[in-house]
């Protein structure tokens, strides 16, 4: 690793940046999880399995841009494909060939993937397939896994960030912006992950007035713990019992698997929602089922039941930067990916045993999280930090970024394709540096 002007530099071009972004963006950033204390770091350019910032530092990119790169940055055939799309046009009044090809991909990928709506973002997708759910069913409610993050739809939203002092026994529906109105909590029933019992007695007592079933099989907010398969052999079931719709997460869990996290898991969805790696790193979204689920989209009896559209939906550059990226996630792609996630938990497991310093890690395919603390966990509850273990948290992932590496402030990495195993390696010796430090 090199650099010009080492972070937090008072003095570099990233402090220079933020000065001048703090005069024209709310809090000086337009996500709130790429600000780091004192300042973000901006980056300059990606290549492959790192980004250099402005300043010239060169840092391993564990984030890959929370799961969306799952090829690295700037990988040849994906630029190329975007390039070859912008130089046609990068957007028209019309649909272009590109989209019937990544939705043909799909559909020949995922069992349950009969047809595909486009949209822009992974919340949108969310967003549509709860309301193609409610539009289905008639009904109005809506129940998700406490703590899971599903993007920026109020009802997505719900017992996001919930804390003991307000989650409840339930669990409580929570807020997680201001004034979500009470309605929006009503209609967002909460259970908790992998407790089946409890979780079965929660939708069973929501009943028939639930539309929809929204899962993520693997969430990542507290460490992508899959789904136990007497999990998801419950949610099957009692979607199946009271007519509600199960809605699938597959924005970043698409990743575990080339015929989806669905196949993976057992799982037979109404509607699947995509983001992320599809878009080959542009913008994009999508909602996806059965050919009958998706007849809400359609506007061949007149009005669809849920109608949809966007600018800037199914533009030809994500097309065909999504396709390229696709291509190239082979059988083989996945088996490397998940070889490499396996040697990462290892390495990590064994830097905690090494430094002395009690901690975890957990993950499944080419993902994982850091806990800095030994309890077993099933779900949010458990994963929540007790005692100092989210301002310890918070200083290991600032270490860990001085020295070269870079994840999500949660201390989770997604990683690409274009990372090996000396990547990882090196990754491990600075985690154990970084907790004999603490």
């Amino acid at each position: 690793m090199t650099s010009t002007a080492p972070w937090p530099d008072p003095a570099s071009r990233s402090a220079a940046l933020y000065a001048r972004a703090k005069a024209v963006l709310p809090g000086g950033i337009s996500r709130l999880q790429t600000l780091v204390e004192p300042f973000p770091i901006y980056a300059g350019r990606g290549e492959g399995a790192e980004i250099v910032d402005v300043d010239g530092t060169r840092r391993l990119d564990m984030m890959n841009n929370f799961a969306s790169l799952i090829h690295g940055h700037a990988r040849a055939e994906v630029v190329e494909a975007a390039m070859r799309a912008a130089r046609e046009g990068s957007c028209f009044a019309m649909p272009t060939e590109g989209e019937v090809a990544l939705a043909e991909l799909l559909c020949e990928r995922v069992a349950s993937v009969e047809r595909v709506r486009f949209c822009n973002s992974g919340t949108e997708a969310v967003m549509l397939a709860l309301k193609a759910a409610r539009a289905r069913t008639g009904r109005a409610r809506i129940a998700k896994i406490e703590g899971a993050y599903h993007g920026m739809y109020d009802y997505a939203e719900v017992s996001l960030d919930s804390a003991p002092d307000n989650w409840g026994n339930a669990p409580n529906s929570v807020r997680f912006a201001a004034a979500t109105p009470q309605a929006v909590l009503d209609d967002t029933v909460v259970f908790p992950h992998n407790d089946v019992a409890t979780a079965e007695r929660i939708l069973r007592e929501a009943g028939d007035s639930l539309a929809a079933i929204l899962i993520d099989p693997a969430p990542g907010v507290f460490g992508m713990i899959p789904m136990t398969p007497e999990f998801v052999a419950m949610i099957q079931r009692v979607a199946r019992d009271i007519g509600a719709r199960i809605v699938i997460d597959e924005v970043i869990a698409f990743r575990l698997g080339y015929h989806g996290a669905q196949a993976r898991f057992g799982l037979e969805p109404d509607y699947t929602t995509f983001a992320k790696i599809i878009g080959g790193g542009f913008p994009v979204g999508a909602v996806a089922g059965t050919a009958e689920a998706m007849a809400v989209f359609s506007h061949e009896d007149g009005k669809p039941l849920n109608p949809s559209s966007g600018t800037f939906t199914a533009n030809p550059v994500t097309m065909s930067a999504g396709l390229a990226t696709m291509e190239l996630l082979t059988p083989e792609a996945y088996a490397g990916l998940e070889e490499l996630g396996a040697h990462a938990r290892a390495a990590a497991e064994a830097a905690f045993r090494a430094a002395g310093v009690a901690g975890q890690v957990t993950g499944i395919g080419g993902m994982f999280t850091l806990h800095l603390h030994d309890r077993a966990i099933t779900d949010y509850r458990s994963a929540y930090p007790a005692g100092d273990e989210a301002a310890r948290g918070k200083a290991l992932h600032l270490a860990l970024l001085r020295a070269g590496f870079i994840m999500s402030p949660r201390l989770s990495a997604f990683l690409s394709t274009a990372m090996d195993k000396g990547g990882i390696d090196r990754f491990a010796d600075a985690l154990e540096s970084a907790l004999r430090a603490q």
